[in-house]
């Protein structure tokens, strides 16, 4: 027999409660992959060779997402031909799969052309956030953004004044701190998890 309560869908916080128990259980599962990613990034960084493969395992790894995304665009098109975006659609698909067909046959290429468009967006990203700064500036916390936008913009420059030379070590620097920065929250859950 039901309760009136058993009607009402369950809460997202409760969902969750449900799931914490499982989740401290396997807290030494988050403890092992944190170490995982931290030794990764560590490998990544720690030498030239290790930059370099860090740079070609991105490289390959947004050629495959493009291929796949291409061929999907392609298959998209075929199914929406009668729409009217069929050569778009077409044309599109094409293009990604191209790019990604190029990310996987002249990687120094693609490194190169990834390594500019990623300074030239740091550039515009942190202008946008140098104007979003100042129009707070009343506001507490203004200074963090504009701190954020300086450190983009400069970090912008550097790569982009550098480039093609750092075009082979920069993408692997990048995945290296981000590996690095994922594994110690990864670890510090799993950590957390155990204490509860």
């Amino acid at each position: 027999m039901s309760t009136p309560t058993d009607s009402f869908p369950s809460t997202p916080a409760g969902s969750l409660a449900g799931h914490l128990h499982e989740l401290r259980a396997k807290w030494g599962w988050f403890v092992a992959l944190g170490v995982i990613l931290i030794v990764a990034g560590a490998i990544a960084l720690g030498s030239s060779y290790g930059l370099v493969v860090g740079t070609l395992i991105s490289v390959y790894y947004i050629g495959a997402m493009m291929v796949v995304a291409g061929i999907a665009q392609i298959f998209h098109a075929f199914a929406v031909k009668g729409w009217g975006g069929f050569f778009f659609w077409l044309l599109d698909g094409l293009l990604y799969l191209v790019a990604g067909v190029i990310a996987f046959t002249n990687p120094d290429l693609a490194a190169a052309v990834l390594t500019l468009l990623l300074g030239i967006s740091l550039i515009v990203g942190g202008l946008f956030r140098l104007v979003a700064a100042f129009k707070l500036r009343p506001a507490a916390g203004w200074g963090w953004i504009l701190f954020s936008a300086i450190i983009a913009i400069l970090l912008g420059i550097e790569i982009t004044v550098q480039w093609p030379i750092n075009s082979m070590w920069i993408l692997g620097l990048f995945l290296g701190v981000d590996l690095i920065f994922n594994g110690f929250t990864v670890l510090m859950l799993g950590l957390g998890l155990k204490k509860k």
